[in-house]
């Protein structure tokens, strides 16, 4: 008998037949609900199919998106796919299925798109998520509109009322946000108003940081920290940060790796600035179910922050755009959110009334 954490090898490896049919229907119901793409607007679906999951990803869309036009990255010239990339018309669909991150020289796919007017919808860094991981990226591809949009709307509006924060990483670790926020973002598969639809995928996830960065100090714990390779690194017991004045001033129980990532900021910044307070909402993700891609670990539910003075969406006047280099996700032990009095997060899930 072949147990569930060694499935009977497919033709895409590790990645189960069913498991591509599952991510079909994932796909079908973000294509429908969250992009809103059909007739007569096309699409495009750019792949390579370097790793397993790209070729399952790729076989899932054929799927879930049976007129789409196919492209093989690496079995067709840039001038080719940037042809076919003119031909498409305002409102027409894009999507990018890369083991790594595709490359055209200087052009910057996602952004041209967006300027054209296309839908997009980016999957990246796919090698970094071998084997079972592969599955957990294909549960996170599934879109739940009352959710994403109830509970993503939700905290939106608590957080853009809210006079402060706390966020309780247990044994007395508590980071608090004696400010209001800024404005929060949204990243729920609900592009009603906005400028672009899509982005990078899998969704989940509704970020601000404090308007006074000062007004944040106190403590938190840290099971998960994005390393030099932008990789998720999991010491063997979490890392208590030390906040002072929106600054990391110390840590607790550190590893050489977090340290050098401090060190590498200082060298470059001065000093840790701590930033994004990020609420991720993909229930495919824990501290038990990871995936070693940061950038796709980011939408775990539960509460990450980031460390560095850069930050694209939020200008600060103390911090020129110029001199901030670093943005490193940090995911710290969340027992409970609150936003003012209210607790918002508690076992491990989003708590709205």
């Amino acid at each position: 008998m072949t147990s569930s954490a060694s499935p009977t090898l497919s033709r895409f490896g590790a990645i189960p037949e069913a498991a591509v049919d599952q991510a079909a229907r994932h796909l079908h119901d973000t294509l429908t609900i969250a992009i809103e793409h059909r007739a007569p607007h096309a699409a495009l679906i750019v792949y390579d199919t370097r790793t397993d999951l790209n070729r399952a990803l790729t076989a899932a869309y054929r799927r879930a998106a049976p007129d789409a036009q196919f492209i093989d990255f690496d079995s067709t010239e840039p001038a080719a796919t940037l042809a076919t990339f003119e031909r498409l018309q305002a409102g027409d669909l894009v999507v990018l299925v890369q083991s790594t991150s595709f490359r055209m020289d200087a052009y910057r796919i996602r952004i041209e798109l967006f300027k054209r007017g296309l839908k997009v919808i980016e999957h990246v860094h796919l090698s970094r998520m071998p084997g079972e991981q592969g599955l957990h990226y294909i549960n996170s591809l599934a879109y739940d509109p009352a959710y994403y949009r109830g509970v993503g709307h939700g905290l939106k509006a608590r957080i853009d009322r809210a006079q402060r924060g706390v966020v309780d990483s247990g044994d007395g670790a508590q980071l608090v946000f004696a400010s209001p926020f800024e404005a929060a973002k949204l990243n729920i598969g609900d592009y009603s108003g906005m400028t672009n639809v899509g982005g990078q995928f899998p969704l989940g996830e509704v970020f601000t940081e404090a308007q006074d960065l000062e007004a944040v100090s106190g403590r938190a714990r840290i099971f998960v920290f994005g390393d030099t390779k932008f990789l998720v690194n999991r010491p063997a017991a979490p890392i208590t940060i030390v906040v002072e004045k929106g600054r990391v001033v110390g840590t607790e129980n550190s590893t050489p790796e977090f340290d050098e990532m401090l060190a590498i900021i200082r060298e470059h910044e001065g000093e840790v600035w701590l930033r994004e307070l990020g609420f991720g909402m993909n229930r495919a993700f824990a501290r038990d179910r990871m995936v070693d891609d940061i950038g796709t670990y980011e939408r775990m539910c539960g509460i990450h922050l980031s460390l560095g003075a850069k930050h694209g969406v939020y200008m600060k006047p103390q911090l020129k755009r110029k001199d901030a280099r670093y943005h490193i996700d940090v995911f710290a032990v969340t027992d409970g959110v609150y936003l003012d009095d209210q607790r918002v997060y508690q076992d491990a899930a989003w708590q709205l009334p």
